[in-house]
């Protein structure tokens, strides 16, 4: 697979673009990084929808109340997940998703009577895409919180970043090194993809994230070399996990939402997968 040059300098400008607008929200405050995460599950959750319907014909004609209240049991999701120190008037944003929650699933199962779509497979598929995404997502929260509740406040982005950093890099070098030397495929789900660029993908990630991090963010080198390993192996399948999707509603990409990269599940597929299990990994270490 010879490496794309006009390809390539897309990716490179979008990734540059993005990478900008990432760190802003990664690094500016609680809010920042609460709007940042909440807009991607967002974007994820309507590439899903939108999938899905192409795989599933039923799917393909949800009742509004069910696609729109999809869409925003996310949102309120993340805000029942939120930490508790992000308030509005007095009145913890968490708090405020708990009043809205039930009033959301109580008028999409209205919805579902009234236009006479209630099918269970639907349900499931809706039901999955919460797991998948904001769920999944909503564990940024609490790893920002690890750093915090240590007493590194002003560290408080420094897993997220070393996540998002692995997993970047990762899918950069995999795609370089695969252009250059892969020959053998990894997976018939995404033949692009080959042993040799997956292999050098983690091992490069893995190699600076824990050089360059672990001389700047509080962290054991040793704890920032698990967390990354952990991350660029979960990534790796949470990509492929996409690919399939996208093989089965038979498109490309999920979306446009970044030039060279796709659409936002594009973009964060690998991340869905990565952070359930670096938190889980900490939860055993700590």
């Amino acid at each position: 697979m010879a490496l794309n040059v006009a390809v390539f300098k897309t990716r490179t400008i979008s990734a540059i673009v993005f990478g900008i607008i990432m760190m802003a929200g990664l690094m500016l405050n609680e809010w920042s990084f609460f709007i940042l995460f909440t807009i991607i599950q967002f974007g994820c959750l309507n590439e899903y929808i939108k999938l899905m319907g192409l795989i599933y014909p039923e799917y393909h004609t949800l009742a509004p109340t069910h696609r729109w209240g999809l869409l925003l049991v996310g949102i309120v999701m993340m805000m029942v997940l939120s930490p508790n120190t992000l308030s509005i008037n007095g009145y913890s944003i968490k708090y405020i998703g708990s009043q809205i929650l039930p009033v959301l699933l109580v008028t999409m199962v209205a919805g579902e009577l009234y236009f006479k779509k209630y099918n269970l497979q639907n349900v499931a598929i809706s039901f999955f895409g919460l797991i998948y995404i904001p769920m999944c997502l909503s564990l940024m929260f609490q790893l920002r919180a690890f750093m915090v509740n240590t007493f590194f406040i002003n560290w408080a982005f420094s897993i997220p970043l070393l996540l998002i950093a692995t997993i970047w890099i990762n899918d950069t070098m995999a795609y370089i090194v695969g252009s250059f030397i892969g020959k053998r495929p990894l997976s018939s789900i995404s033949p692009n993809k080959t042993w040799e660029g997956t292999i050098a993908g983690i091992i490069i990630s893995v190699a600076l994230v824990t050089k360059v991090l672990g001389t700047w963010i509080p962290i054991q080198e040793k704890y920032i070399f698990l967390m990354s390993v952990v991350a660029a192996i979960a990534g790796t399948f949470g990509d492929l996990f996409e690919s399939k999707i996208k093989r089965m509603a038979g498109v490309k990409d999920s979306g446009s939402m970044m030039p060279g990269h796709g659409g936002f599940l594009d973009r964060f597929d690998s991340i869905l997968f990565a952070v359930p299990f670096v938190w889980l990994v900490l939860h055993i270490l700590f």
